[in-house]
């Protein structure tokens, strides 16, 4: 967060605000200037705060303070680009979650690959009671990716993605294919 900045102006001097007979003084106008090297920081982040919080603007720090208001902290080293637009579409994605296109979208996102996601659910309208639900008994999300190389994927990662996005009542699968249609690594993450 913002600390003491060497030789940072203040944009409100104290000593303005004091009449001309302390002027004169000199512990008096030593103290104010130490004062102001404490205050200049804060007062200007007070007075450049929407440009602090929005997060196509704010300083590296305050990214991280306000990725962390709306759930967007970054995953290991990402850039600087990655994480302000993270932070800026943090609303949006977090209103698809748990869906499949919320999914997809985090996914591709992450591993920059199309994700084939099929769904166990179903939903269906019907004016006769007792009619047979849709989908399976047991709801099942099946996530298959198709990589140039297989084994450049970060499976771990891909796994916590999927779990994160997925609710916690439904299983997963997680296969990794190659992009040529080829055998894969299977069932990489399976949730019960």
């Amino acid at each position: 967060m913002r600390t003491a900045v060497e030789g940072l102006p203040t944009p409100h001097p104290l000593v303005e605000l004091l009449p001309a007979l302390y002027l004169e003084q000199d512990f008096v106008l030593r103290f104010l200037s130490a004062l102001d090297d404490v205050l200049a920081p804060i007062l200007l982040t007070l007075d450049n705060l929407p440009a602090h919080l929005d997060p196509r603007s704010a300083p590296e720090d305050f990214l991280a303070w306000v990725s962390q208001w709306v759930a967007a902290e970054p995953h290991g080293e990402e850039s600087l680009e990655r994480r302000r637009a993270a932070v800026t579409e943090a609303v949006a994605r977090h209103s698809r979650r748990g869906t499949r296109g919320g999914l997809a979208e985090a996914i591709r996102r992450q591993t920059g690959i199309e994700p084939e996601i099929s769904e166990s659910g179903g939903s269906a309208c019907s004016p006769t009671p007792g009619t047979e639900l849709p989908g399976e008994e047991r709801p099942w999300v099946v996530v298959r990716l198709r990589a140039p190389d297989p084994g450049a994927v970060d499976r771990v990662r891909a796994e916590e993605l999927i779990e994160e996005q997925v609710p916690a009542h439904i299983g997963y699968a997680l296969e990794i294919l190659p992009a040529d249609g080829g055998a894969g690594t299977g069932p990489v993450g399976e949730r019960p």
